[in-house]
């Protein structure tokens, strides 16, 4: 079993969500989370791109990316990329 590096879109649930707030929020919530980067959409909204190294074992990708889902200010959190470490 390997280790896998996960890219997760974050997008808030609106402009005024506190996005530096929303960062510390995921940091704390999920530890394989390694790096946290923001995309400029238009109008105001920023997304995050969310890196974390997870375990290539089966669900490990979909538990981070459920636990992101639940945090509150997050609208939706898809995995965009994987990648072998």
């Amino acid at each position: 079993m390997g280790t896998v590096a996960i890219i997760i879109r974050v997008m808030p649930e609106s402009p005024d969500v506190d996005i530096t707030r929303l960062k510390e929020e995921i940091s704390r919530q999920v530890p394989a989370v390694r790096d946290i980067r923001e995309e400029p959409i238009g109008f105001g909204l920023k997304a995050l791109k969310v890196a974390a190294l997870v375990n290539d074992a089966a669900g490990e990708s979909d538990a981070v990316e459920a636990a992101i889902q639940k945090i509150p200010g997050v609208e939706r959190a898809e995995i965009t990329e994987v990648t072998l470490t």
